[in-house]
């Protein structure tokens, strides 16, 4: 366990690495994707205690390790793909089925005119 002491010149040193950068973006989809990236190095820098940057200098990987984990996130992304799809289908069928069954709903409650009313019906119509 880090003494307190230690704890301090840790966090230090890496506050004092962080850069600040103001961006005025022109796309709020750009933005987006920026935002999430931040997290995204937010998460893993929470996760592993370093940077990609300082993990890659530090050589604490290799490139066979980063393209293996490529690999997997590709994979990864693939099957989200395929469950997006997935969900996707289900949902036309559902909305297939809705739709199949207000049609059906509509010709069982569906009633002709009556003839008293004349005035809806075009001259030279069946009744």
């Amino acid at each position: 366990m880090l003494s307190l002491r230690e704890l301090v010149k840790w966090l230090t040193e890496h506050l004092l690495k962080m850069k600040s950068k103001t961006i005025k973006f022109r796309d709020p989809v750009v933005e987006n994707v920026v935002d999430k990236f931040v997290s995204r190095s937010d998460v893993g820098f929470n996760k592993y205690g370093r940077t990609l940057d300082s993990e890659r200098r530090g050589r604490h990987k290799d490139l066979a390790g980063y393209l293996n984990d490529i690999q997997e996130e590709l994979m990864d992304a693939i099957l989200y793909i395929q469950a997006a799809r997935e969900e996707l289908i289900e949902n036309q069928d559902l909305r297939h089925t809705i739709d199949e069954t207000i049609a059906e709903a509509n010709k069982a409650s569906f009633r002709p005119s009556h003839p008293s009313h004349t005035e809806d019906l075009e001259y030279g119509s069946p009744v």
